[in-house]
Order: C-alpha cells, then sequence, then structure tokens
C-alpha cells in the first residue's frame, strides 16, 4: 500500500518570506514532506511573481511553486492551517497577529516572539515590541527540551542558540556545571547566516575569519534565557557557506567523573533522532544540507569543552520548525527531515 493511499488530507501551509535561503529549504522540507502540503509561497511586496526555481535552479523538479508578492489583502483568502514566517523580525510581529486571528498557527522563524521580557527588543532588536501580550502566548521550541505542548505561536529558536543550548543543557539540567560558572561559547557560522541580501561585509570573496557583535549580539539574550545563566558568547563569521561550529567551555563541580559526563548526555537525548554524538570534534561540512546536532565533549580535571555543529538553516532554521511542526500536528517528529520517517 502506498504512503499517499494511507494519509489522511494534507496539511495546508503557507511560507511567507520563501525568497530567503530560510525560507527556500522550509519549502523543500514542506514538499518532501508527505503530511504537509505547501498550498503558498510569498516573498516582500516589492517582488514580481517568480517560481521559485528561477530564484533557486537546484529546486527544479522538486518544488513546484510561484512565489508570490505579499499584501495584507491576501489575508482575506488564505486557505491554511499553517503558516511559517521566514521574515525579519518587525515584519514577523506585525503580520503574525493578523494570521492568529485567522484561527491560522503560526511558526516565526524570526526573532519577534523568542524573548520573554519585551524589555530587551529596543537593546538587542533595535526597536520596541508592539504585541509584548504575546511574548507569554509563544512557546519556544528548542524541540529536543520542549516541556510544553505547542501552542498556536511558535517561537522557532536561532541559530546560534540552538547549538550552544544543546550542546550545555545535559550538564547543566545535571547539576554537575559549578552554580556560579559562567559558560564561555565561541561560535563560528558561515555566510549563509546573514541572509540573501548583498552586502559586502559578508561576501564570500570578502570574509576571512572574523568577531562581531560582542556582548551585544542579539543571540546572547535568547542564549542565558534557555540556560538559565549569564555567558560569555562571542560570534564569529567564518569563510564557508552553512553551517555552525560552537564551542562552549564550563568549570565542573569538584569530582565529577567523566562517567557522569557522558552519562548526561547518554541519558538527555535518549531517543531524540537528530542528535549524534561524535567520536571526533565536528565539521560543519559533515552536517551541512542535514537536520542534525552533533555532539562532541572533552573533560580535563573540572574543565569541560563541548562541541557542537548544526547546519544553521537547516536544525538551525527551517527543519527545527518542520520538527515543531511536525509534533504540534501529531506526525512523526522526522517526517520531511530523514529517509523513511513516514510510520
Amino acid at each position: 500500500m502506498s504512503v499517499s493511499s494511507i494519509l489522511p488530507d494534507k496539511i495546508r501551509s503557507a511560507v511567507l518570506g520563501a525568497a530567503g535561503y530560510s525560507g527556500a529549504e522550509l519549502c523543500a522540507l514542506l514538499t518532501q514532506n508527505p503530511y504537509f502540503e505547501l498550498s503558498y509561497a510569498f516573498a516582500s511586496g516589492g517582488r514580481d511573481s517568480e517560481p521559485l526555481s528561477s530564484l533557486y535552479p537546484r529546486l527544479a523538479a522538486q518544488v513546484d511553486i510561484l512565489v508570490e508578492p505579499w499584501q495584507d489583502q491576501r489575508l482575506a483568502d488564505l486557505d491554511v492551517a499553517v503558516a511559517f514566517l521566514a521574515l525579519p523580525h518587525e515584519a514577523s510581529e506585525a503580520i503574525a497577529p493578523k494570521l492568529l486571528a485567522k484561527g491560522i498557527k503560526v511558526f516565526d522563524l524570526s526573532g519577534a516572539f523568542r524573548l520573554k521580557q519585551p524589555e530587551l527588543y529596543p537593546e538587542y532588536y533595535g526597536y520596541s515590541h508592539q504585541h509584548p501580550e504575546l511574548l507569554s502566548q509563544a512557546v519556544y521550541s528548542l524541540m529536543e527540551w520542549i516541556d510544553k505542548p505547542l501552542g498556536e505561536l511558535v517561537a522557532v529558536p536561532g541559530c546560534y542558540p540552538t547549538a550552544c543550548a544543546l550542546a550545555l543543557l545535559p550538564v547543566l539540567r545535571a547539576g554537575l556545571v559549578l552554580d556560579d560558572c559562567i559558560p564561555v561559547i565561541s561560535a563560528t557560522s558561515g555566510v549563509s547566516g546573514a541572509g540573501r541580501k548583498a552586502s559586502l561585509s559578508t561576501s564570500f570573496c570578502e570574509v576571512g575569519l572574523n568577531a562581531y557583535g560582542f556582548f551585544k549580539h542579539r543571540h546572547r539574550p535568547e542564549i542565558e534565557q534557555t540556560l538559565g545563566r549569564k555567558v560569555v558568547f562571542t560570534p564569529h563569521l567564518g569563510n564557508f557557506k552553512r553551517g555552525i561550529l560552537a564551542t562552549c567551555v564550563v568549570n565542573l563541580k569538584a569530582g565529577v567523573s567523566n562517567a557522569q559526563v557522558d552519562a548526561a548526555f547518554a541519558s538527555a537525548y535518549q531517543g531524540k533522532p537528530l542528535i549524534r554524538f561524535s567520536k571526533t570534534s565536528p565539521n560543519v561540512a559533515d552536517v551541512a544540507g542535514t537536520p542534525f546536532c552533533d555532539l562532541y565533549w572533552q573533560q580535563d580535571g573540572e574543565q569541560l569543552v563541548i562541541m557542537s555543529a548544526i547546519d544553521n538553516l537547516l536544525k538551525g532554521a527551517a527543519a527545527q520548525a518542520m520538527q515543531a511542526a511536525n509534533v504540534r500536528f501529531g506526525k512523526p517528529e522526522t517526517s520531511g527531515l530523514l529517509p523513511g520517517a513516514v510510520v
């Protein structure tokens, strides 16, 4: 019996921001997920309609959809159950309440609803939040650590916070880290993390390896909110297309053994199909194009170094959104993400 003959009607979906890197990845994932239908793809209102494959030729014969310019008038006839927002933060904040009012479930990939404290938005995002009432409603979907049901508004974690939290939460939640320890995190992202819009500072030919966003990067409060403690977070831009490698350093409590650390990771990620433990320090080339997070750690006495590698566009964005939508709609968690995931 074919999969199509046993599946119920597909879940109709829209992607807003489909012309960007994460939006295009979402379109591809929705197309290969047998439980979802990519019904609409939208880009900014100033664009002309064009096939997604004209923007991303690699998707030819895989994603057959027209990317249309978004106008709010489209809300009246938007016939979908779920909308994925791969938009700038302020644009997501503006459109999300309108979609929610229509009964459409929203999965937002921007930072518009990740932080629970509205007063942090002017400092870290450069604007005042216009819908602070939605911050408490939004469920933060770090999927391996989700502790509440996903609701109508889902805030998909940022790429850096995903890599850092997946590395550090096992030992923090197990109580193995000194109470006053401030984790030190150095993380490097590929240039796709800056988006598709042309910029000299993120042009592949101009990028070598440099740090940026000292102490004020917008992902810092998100990481601290997730970990429940302050961090020193220094992001870097590297000369590669996609991926994040995060190096996280903590001080353990006296007497914590290698076996205890190993057990913390094994317990935290037992049955988590998108977490892989590496035997050597992970390489971004090994996670590029995949939904996995690769983890590796080394201990020297009371010092612990944890390495985390993800694809910033997939596990750090589109794949985690797809993972969350699968769970929200009661589908297999890795549908559309891994071969043979349909059950």
